[in-house]
């Protein structure tokens, strides 16, 4: 079973995000849309530190150690971006002025409860961050990360084991395997992304799936 790259899937999801959307990247994986999204269209990043119209990664000799996003990465400033306190950032992400934001995940459940700050392990380090903020915050709350774990277990499940992020605040997972929109009537695959059939895609994710796919070509049946 092939599966796609980071690098793939985060260019998968630049393409769903519109013009003139106001977004936030949240730490890990979904950074690297950033470097995916066209440049004739207007679309707004925003990092919780304070940056609004931050731009793709710098290359390697116009790095600003000044110049970060909320996990500590170098990033650029596109032409009007603006900096502004941290205060001011957190008051725009629990306020609705974003779009959407994209997060990672260690779970995400089937009705769309989101575990992203901690596995609950004693040696755990707490890193919430502003996880719950832009979980509760942005107008549209998407998941980028892998189908499965290391050890193969999938991050769907029907209820999370680990410390909660939000409830219910999920509109969409984006996984390597699939894209997956959360309804209420549960998890409805509108394109599978992978070398994999549909009943394979059931068979490792342990809550009942619709498929809504727009083609029997990628959905592989």
């Amino acid at each position: 079973m092939s599966s796609l790259s980071h690098h793939q899937l985060a260019e998968r999801i630049a393409r769903d995000i519109p013009e003139g959307a106001y977004v936030n990247l949240g730490i890990g994986l979904p950074t690297l849309i950033a470097n995916f999204l066209p440049s004739d269209k207007d679309i707004f990043l925003h990092s919780e530190n304070g940056l609004l119209g931050m731009g793709p990664y710098p290359s390697d000799d116009h790095i600003d150690p000044d110049l970060i996003n909320a996990g500590k990465e170098p990033v650029t400033l596109l032409p009007g971006g603006a900096f502004f306190h941290h205060g001011d950032s957190f008051a725009m992400m629990r306020g609705g002025h974003l779009d959407i934001c994209v997060l990672g995940a260690y779970q995400v459940s089937a009705e769309g409860d989101l575990a992203n700050w901690s596995t609950g392990n004693p040696d755990a380090i707490p890193a919430v961050g502003g996880a719950m903020d832009l979980a509760t915050g942005a107008k549209k709350v998407y998941v980028m990360t892998n189908h499965l774990t290391r050890d193969g277990q999938s991050k769907i499940v029907a209820t999370c084991s680990f410390p909660l992020t939000g409830l219910r605040c999920i509109d969409r997972i984006y996984s390597d395997l699939a894209i997956m929109d959360v309804t209420e009537q549960g998890l409805v695959v509108t394109e599978i992304l992978a070398d994999i059939s549909a009943q394979e895609l059931q068979a490792l994710t342990p809550v009942p799936l619709t498929f809504a796919v727009t083609s029997q070509e990628n959905a592989h049946v």
